[in-house]
């Protein structure tokens, strides 16, 4: 029988797709062009791929616990660090109070133990794969 995906995985789920799908296509920045700036973002773009496949591979391995921990560490730090990057480097605070939130959305996910947590007895809850 397949393993039934709830939705209280779907945090998980978001942010190890958006994490692989973001580190796989090059940046579209125009300060890209200059080669150290290009060789940060490649490097950026390798270490969030590695983080989200990460991610996934703990999610089918079954080690939702481990996964709250990574989602919630790496949704708090990386939301602290590209707050303040957008806030204080680039200026553009409505962006950096929107990555914020995002981020401190997905790290209280993981916190609360949401993957981890016991099935639902609801059938709304749950989605066959």
């Amino acid at each position: 029988m397949p393993e039934p995906v709830y939705l209280r995985h779907m945090p998980v789920l978001v942010a190890a797709i958006s994490m692989t799908c973001d580190g796989l296509h090059p940046s579209a920045s125009p300060s890209a062009s200059r080669a150290a700036v290009a060789a940060v973002m490649h490097l950026h773009n390798a270490r969030n791929t590695a983080l989200g496949l990460g991610l996934f591979t703990l999610y089918l391995r079954r080690q939702h616990a481990a996964c709250d921990i990574v989602l919630a560490i790496a949704g708090l730090f990386i939301g602290l660090v590209d707050g303040y990057v957008l806030w204080k480097e680039a200026g553009n605070v409505r962006k950096a109070a929107h990555r914020l939130a995002s981020s401190c959305l997905f790290a209280a996910a993981g916190f609360a133990g949401w993957t981890a947590a016991r099935p639902s007895r609801r059938p709304w809850m749950v989605f066959y794969t």
